[in-house]
C-alpha cells in the first residue's frame, strides 16, 4: 500500500535553542509534522516513515491516548479482559512486554542511550535492556505473534493503517488541565525528557502545542470523530474514577467477553490505584532500575481528578478554561468534560 508521508519542518532555531535549555533529554531538536504540526523529537526524521507505514493486523488491539490520560490503567484492564482474566501472567510478566509502546524509541536520543549504557556498565542485562528501548516498535512488533496488544500516543492520522485494518481500538481522554499537570511531572521524572523548568513554562509549551504528540485538541478530535465506529471505544479517565465497574462492563462487551461478578470484583481490586501504584509489573520499575526514571519519581502517580487546582492560580485557570471553551465549541464534548470537573 502506497502511503504519502506527511511533510515535516524543523522547529525554528530560536525556539529550539530555548527549549533545549529546558528539555535536557533531547539533544538535537524537534519537528512539526503535517498540516496540524504534530510535535516530535528530531528522531522522528529517522523513524517517522516506519511508524506511519506500520501494518496493523485485524487481530490487533490498540490503546491510544494523548500522554497522561490514563493509558497504563486502560492497558492493564483491556489486556486482562481480552485475555480471559489471566492474572497469573499479568502478575508475572511486565505490561511493557505484554503491551509494547510503539514509539518510545523516538525519545531515546543516541547520546542519551550511550549514557544509560554507561550508567549500567556493571550490569550487562540492564545495558541490553537500554539498547532494546532504542529499537523502533515497528521492528520489534513485526515479530510478535497475534494477537498483539499495542500502546501508542500517535494521533490516528499518523497511524493510517490501523483504521483500515478493522482492529480494536480503545481511546482514553482526560481533563486537559489534569493532563498538563501529570505530563509536567512525567517530563521531570523521565531523563528521556529531562524537563528542568517550572509548571508555568511547561503549561505555555503544552498550551501552544510544543510538547510531544501535541496538538492536544486535534488529537482528541480525531478520535472523537470515530467514537461511533464498531471497532472503536472512547473512554474518559474520569469515568474510570467515578464508576469503574460500569466501564469494565462496557469494555467486556466491546471485546465480547462475559465474566462472573466475582471475576469483575477481582479485576476492580487489581486496578485499585493503591494496588496499581505498587504493582511492579505496570509501574515501570524496570526503567527506574536502569536510571531512566529519576529515583523518587513515580510513573503511576495519584490517580485522582482535579490535581490541577494545586498548580493553577486563578489567572491561569481562567486562561485554561477559555482555551477549553474555544476548542469544544464545535464538538458535542462539553457535557462530558464539564461533568468531569474540567472547568
Amino acid at each position: 500500500m502506497n502511503l504519502e508521508l506527511p511533510k515535516y519542518q524543523l522547529l525554528d532555531i530560536k525556539k529550539t535553542k530555548e527549549m533545549l535549555k529546558y528539555f535536557k533529554g533531547e539533544r538535537t531538536g524537534w519537528v512539526q509534522v503535517g498540516d496540524k504540526k504534530w510535535f516530535f523529537p528530531y528522531k522522528y526524521t529517522e523513524q517517522g516513515e516506519g511508524f506511519y507505514k506500520f501494518v496493523s493486523r485485524s487481530s490487533d488491539t490498540w490503546v491510544l491516548s494523548y500522554p497522561r490520560s490514563g493509558t497504563t490503567w486502560v492497558q492493564e484492564l483491556v489486556w486482562l479482559i481480552a485475555n480471559n482474566m489471566d492474572f497469573d501472567t499479568a502478575n508475572t510478566r511486565l505490561l511493557s512486554e505484554r503491551f509494547p509502546f510503539l514509539e518510545f524509541s523516538m525519545f531515546n536520543h543516541e547520546e542519551l542511550t550511550k549514557e544509560f549504557i554507561e550508567f549500567n556498565k556493571n550490569d550487562p542485562k540492564k545495558q541490553e535492556f537500554c539498547k532494546e528501548l532504542a529499537k523502533p516498535g515497528y521492528e520489534v512488533l513485526a515479530n510478535y505473534p497475534s494477537p498483539r496488544f499495542i500502546k501508542s500516543h500517535f494521533p490516528l492520522s499518523l497511524l493510517p493503517n490501523i483504521l483500515k485494518s478493522k482492529c480494536k481500538i480503545v481511546y482514553v481522554s482526560r481533563n486537559p488541565k489534569d493532563v498538563a499537570v501529570s505530563w509536567f511531572k512525567l517530563n521531570q521524572a523521565f531523563k528521556t525528557q529531562g524537563y528542568e523548568g517550572d509548571f508555568m513554562k511547561f503549561w505555555s509549551y503544552f498550551r501552544n502545542d510544543l510538547t510531544a504528540w501535541s496538538p492536544y485538541w486535534e488529537h482528541l478530535k480525531e478520535a472523537w470523530d470515530h467514537r461511533k465506529d464498531n471497532n472503536f471505544l472512547f473512554l474518559f479517565y474520569e469515568e474510570l474514577q467515578q464508576n469503574l465497574s460500569s466501564v469494565l462492563l462496557r469494555v467486556a462487551n466491546f471485546f465480547e467477553k462475559s465474566y462472573t461478578p466475582e471475576q469483575m470484583i477481582k479485576l476492580e481490586n487489581h486496578l485499585n490505584i493503591k494496588n496499581f501504584r505498587d504493582n511492579c509489573m505496570v509501574n515501570l520499575q524496570e526503567l527506574k532500575d536502569c536510571g531512566i526514571i529519576n529515583q523518587g519519581a513515580d510513573f503511576v502517580r495519584k490517580g485522582t481528578n482535579g490535581e490541577w487546582r494545586n498548580y493553577f492560580n486563578k489567572e491561569l485557570a481562567e486562561e485554561a478554561n477559555e482555551w477549553i471553551n474555544e476548542n469544544v465549541i464545535d464538538i458535542d464534548l462539553r457535557y462530558s468534560l464539564t461533568n468531569n470537573n474540567c472547568l
